[in-house]
This record gives structure tokens, sequence and C-alpha cells, in this order.
């Protein structure tokens, strides 16, 4: 709570330290759609879209278990060209795919359908997604437009705000996709050093909430060990085994980070925090699941 009253979720997550690893939301394929004008609180859901079209393009996306954003380049007054839309999907082995299209009438965003069913182009350069949703959730706004203007003065065009991508009380939060890593609790400084790094093929523990294409405790034991070990590529180290009893994980991490072990055991253990206000527009209390990691060994 400020000093007016007002109550901000990221500082208040900051403040008692909720821990961000482990907390990306599961998913490889994503759909983005510019749009430039005002976003409604619930994204493309909210538009006034064309509904057989709309209709059309959410049963693909449901399909495909893909997750659909707006997007629009930060602070651009007049934009070029017909505004775009994009299908990216990750891949385990690193050879990630994109489709782009246009369009100008909503029938042209049935193209998105088709193209949730094909492969896609690969060797594209990722795309930075910032989340500025501030009709959703107001730390959005504003820890997340800082963060798109410092990243689109360093790569233009790249970087893309967006609506919501979950865990608003981590803000700034950005998603590189198709690669599938979350980072937050970014501003201006942090988020140019964090994407130059992995753009660079480094992926730092610091800031990093998660890979996409795993499930919060295998997250939190990949983070562990980039955190002891060093930074390393998106796909230098993969999840072999996880195995459970309760609330208490046993993951196995390979790796083929040069220079390092190959093998690592580690040991996550779950529980819940007491109810608390989670996001600036939701007055609920809410538990959240926080992943703990215990130990990491090198395995024999």
């Amino acid at each position: 709570m400020t000093a007016s009253g007002r109550f901000f979720c990221a500082d208040a997550a900051e403040a008692r330290g909720d821990p961000i690893t482990g907390t990306a939301p599961y998913g490889v394929v994503w759909v983005l759609v510019e749009y430039r004008g005002g976003w409604p609180p619930n994204g493309f859901d909210g538009l006034d879209l064309d509904p057989a079209t709309k209709a059309r393009v959410y049963g693909a996306a449901r399909e495909a278990r893909a997750r659909v954003l707006l997007v629009r380049r930060h602070g651009r007054r007049t934009p070029e060209g017909p505004p775009r839309w994009a299908v990216l999907r990750y891949d385990r082995r690193g050879a990630h795919r994109q489709r782009w299209g246009t369009w100008s009438r909503d029938e042209d965003l049935a193209e998105i359908a088709g193209a949730l069913g094909a492969p896609g182009e690969p060797g594209l350069p990722p795309v930075v997604l910032v989340c500025a949703h501030g009709r959703h959730d107001t730390c959005c706004a504003v820890r997340g437009r800082p963060v798109a203007r410092a990243l689109s003065d360093r790569w233009p065009d790249l970087v893309w705000e967006c609506t919501h991508v979950g865990g608003d009380r981590f803000a700034g939060n950005l998603v590189v996709a198709p690669d599938g890593v979350y980072y937050g609790r970014l501003d201006a400084g942090s988020s140019v050093e964090a994407v130059g790094e992995h753009l660079s093929g480094r992926v730092h523990a610091a800031h990093l909430r998660g890979y996409t294409d795993l499930f919060p405790p295998q997250q939190a034991a990949v983070a562990a060990v980039l955190g002891r070990f060093g930074p390393a590529g998106r796909h230098d180290y993969a999840v072999a085994r996880t195995s459970r009893v309760d609330d208490h994980w046993s993951i196995r991490v390979t790796g083929r980070h040069a220079g390092g072990p190959e093998a690592f055991e580690v040991e996550v253990r779950s529980h819940r925090t007491p109810p608390r206000q989670l996001t600036c527009h939701g007055p609920q209390l809410s538990a959240a699941l926080v992943y703990e990691v215990i130990s990491v060994r090198v395995a024999p």
C-alpha cells in the first residue's frame, strides 16, 4: 500500500519477497494479433470483431493449446502498413517456427486458423513480448511500459507490447517467444541486460520465471542449476526424470553446458502461502503455490 492508500501488487510482492521461479504458465504456441486501438481488459476476447472469425480463431487456438495475445509497437504514433498477426511455435530441439501475415478486415484473421495447422518458417529471430496491459492490471502498465520503451529503443524490430501474460505481481514481465522463456521483476536497465544476454545465447537465473515447456517444479529445478553453475543456452539443459511424493519432487536435470557437470539431482518442495491480494484489481485474497529448491547436487 502506498502513502496515497493505493495498492500495487508488484510492490507488495517485492516487499514480501515472493519468489518468481516456477511461475511461467505452460505453453508452446502463441498467436499474436496486432491491434492499435485500446485493449479491452480481457484482450482479444473483448474486441468487437466478426463473431464467426473470432470463433474460428478461438477454436483453432484451443485445439492447438495456443495463447492469443494482442500486440502493438511501443509509442509509435503512425505505424507503417497494415496490422500484422503471427503464430509462434516452440520446438524442443530449438528449431522454433513462425508464420506471419497481415490483416485489414476482420475476416483476414481467419488465416490464423490455417497457420495453426501448418509448421511455419524456421530460423527467424525471436519476438520479445512485454506485458503492458494496464486495463488488466495497473502494475503491468506502470512497470511494463518503461521496460518496453528501453527494449524498443535497443531492438525496435523484435519488441512488442502485449496483453496479459500472467503473474501481474511479477511486473515488469516479458516473454521471449517462440523460445518460451519468461522473465519477471524487470526494470529498464535489467530488461536490456536480460534480453541482450538471451539473444547472445545465455539465459541467467536472475529474473527468470521459467521455461514454458516445463511444469513449475521443473522450472524451479532448471533455474536452480543455472543459478549455481552459471548462465547457459536455452536448450543446454533438459529435464530427464521427475518423480513426486506428496509435496516433494525429485528432478534429474541433464545438460550440455561446456565445462560443467552433465547431470544434476534437484530436490524441490511445494507449499502454499497465506491468502494475499495477488493482483491490483482483484481485492479477493488467494494463496499462491511456491516451489522451493531444497538441494542441488551433481549426479554420479
